[in-house]
């Protein structure tokens, strides 16, 4: 099952709608986000890891996948 989150982020002064699917499946633990550029995905990765850890939460030893769309949101230029 894929679960989808609606957000924003900004580009300038426009705001710019992003769609956040996240599906967790059995399979090798793992956590992955696509849809950002190499680096940005490994530090959104620990972002994450990090933001949970002072709440005591972590992640499921399942399969995590985290897609981000548009995944052209850096590269675009405001008018």
């Amino acid at each position: 099952m894929v679960t989808r989150i609606s957000s924003v982020t900004w580009s300038g002064i426009n705001v710019l709608d992003v769609d956040i699917q996240v599906k967790i499946s059995t399979g090798i633990p793992c956590f992955t986000i696509v849809g950002l550029a190499d680096k940005t995905v490994t530090e959104a990765r620990e972002r994450v890891k990090a933001a949970l850890s002072p709440i005591v939460l972590a992640l499921p030893a399942k399969k995590i996948l985290v897609n981000l769309a548009p995944a052209d949101l850096e590269g675009r230029k405001s008018f």
